[in-house]
């Protein structure tokens, strides 16, 4: 919602005067609010609040954890199949599920229960659920983004993905999707599986859910639901302050048609770039849902991502890599059509001055 957005404003503003923070032993009607809005807007039953999409996916793995020890009979060493190149978080768990090594250099021992599989490749799935296969050890859950963000800004293929979701139900394995990056609109739909055909059986949110102040959220279905009072928890999770900036950005949605305007933006923002990979030669493709875009860079060429987006600063346009060489594009929901239009004619000068 972009910079002192009025309605984020003024919620955040009228909260801080009444209550910002209380124990979540008593009830928080804007927990229980945003809660709500988000079980009727997505395939969820119950919602687990946070502070960050880490924590978020930390609650996730407990929760394959629990589910597999309590409701699967004979598995005592639940593994967790992550793609390679996802990105899940820094902390310790989450950087193991994170399927580049890069972040796990020097903080091991890692936990045990992880392996990783090529990302949208169904059959190095089914061959990585078989090789886990051994006594009691299998997998417990399959982990994934809907659209790799660190990884490249890859959007996930549907059959791939309507694949996964058929052999999880048939073996028993749960279905969870990191959203942080590609929920709460930034797709064009409320969530990044709508794009899939499909449903998770637990999903998690952050970034975007309260429009930049701190929050996580974790969702699942009722049929996971396992945890009981105090097996997890979270001091200022669901806090009234951050719930209230939740319920702000989420209303938006619906009141100012932003996922409308995501769609139409980011159509435009594609087509621009697309335009300019065939002017300059120098890219590949570029990719993405609603705003949410990558412009990758031709591996042989000597030009990589963190030279384009320091001079793009220095022409004024903020933009980030997703690696060495693709370029992640994600402006507000609320971009207009002119600020496209400018964000492109200062990257189209960038790529003149860098001309190979």
């Amino acid at each position: 919602m972009g910079h002192a957005h009025p309605l984020l404003s003024d919620a955040v503003t009228a909260q801080i005067q009444r209550l910002h923070h209380v124990s979540n032993l008593f009830y928080i009607p804007e927990q229980g609010e945003l809660a709500k809005w988000i079980v009727e807007h997505s395939c969820a039953d119950k919602v687990f609040f946070c502070n960050s999409g880490a924590e978020a996916n930390e609650a996730a793995i407990k929760l394959v954890r629990k589910y597999a020890h309590t409701m699967v009979e004979f598995l005592d060493e639940p593994v967790i199949l992550s793609a390679q190149s996802s990105f899940h978080g820094r902390t310790l768990a989450t950087i193991t599920a994170t399927g580049q090594p890069k972040y796990q250099k020097n903080f091991d021992p890692l936990p045990d229960g992880f392996a990783y599989v090529p990302y949208n490749d169904i059959q190095a799935l089914k061959e990585a659920i078989a090789d886990c296969d051994e006594g009691n050890r299998r997998v417990a859950a399959v982990m994934l983004e809907a659209l790799q963000g660190e990884g490249g800004v890859r959007p996930g293929d549907v059959e791939y993905f309507k694949a996964v979701r058929q052999i999880c139900d048939e073996n028993n394995i749960l279905l969870v999707l990191d959203e942080v990056q590609v929920g709460v609109g930034r797709t064009g739909k409320y969530w990044g599986y709508e794009n899939l055909g499909i449903e998770p059986d637990i999903f998690t949110s952050a970034k975007g859910l309260a429009g930049g102040i701190p929050i996580g959220a974790m969702m699942c279905k009722d049929s996971c639901a396992v945890f009981n009072p105090g097996e997890h928890a979270s001091t200022f999770g669901g806090n009234p302050f951050s719930c209230a900036a939740g319920l702000a950005v989420v209303q938006a949605l619906e009141s100012e048609n932003l996922l409308e305007n995501v769609n139409a933006r980011g159509q435009q923002l594609r087509t621009a770039l697309e335009t300019l990979a065939a002017k300059y030669d120098y890219f590949v493709e570029a990719r993405g849902w609603g705003l949410i875009n990558g412009l990758e860079i031709k591996t042989d060429l000597d030009l990589t991502s963190i030279q384009i987006v320091k001079t793009a600063m220095d022409n004024g346009l903020l933009i980030a890599p997703a690696g060495p060489k693709v370029l992640r594009f994600v402006p507000p929901l609320i971009v207009s059509e002119a600020e496209v239009d400018e964000a492109i004619a200062i990257l189209d000068k960038t790529l003149s001055e860098l001309s190979l």
